[in-house]
């Protein structure tokens, strides 16, 4: 089972930035492919970044292209999403997901990850 811990959200004025960290529990030989979501109030859970298994690929949604940037560092089991130029509505509840998979491959759908995390809140002042 992984484990998945969220940290790093808080209150930030527009145009700051803020660096999210997850922290997985892992196995060694297994590799995950990772996400990002987040979920506004009174709006359904969207993507907002992925990264491959081995972290060789990434993809982000539209609306975080140019802001947002996920990375992991495998050897620390940390993903992290470094989000700048914040806006007001990027504030939501941020999820980090695993899914066990191959190299290479990332997932962009809830329903194709399979362990999450509690999410931690971000909220962007304007």
């Amino acid at each position: 089972q992984v484990q998945l811990v969220e940290s790093g959200g808080r209150l930030v004025q527009a145009g700051g930035s803020l660096r999210l960290a997850c922290t997985y529990s892992a196995r060694a030989r297994d590799i995950y492919a990772m996400g990002w979501f987040r979920q506004a109030p009174g709006k359904e859970r969207e993507f907002v970044a992925a990264i491959s298994g081995g972290g060789t690929k990434t993809h982000r949604a539209d609306s975080v292209k140019g802001r947002f940037t996920i990375s992991r560092d495998g050897a620390k089991n940390v993903l992290y999403l470094q989000m700048n130029s914040l806006k007001p509505e990027d504030t939501a509840i941020y999820y980090c997901a695993a899914r066990q998979t191959v190299t290479g491959v990332y997932y962009t759908t809830e329903t194709e990850y399979q362990h999450w995390g509690q999410g931690t809140q971000v909220t962007v002042s304007a």
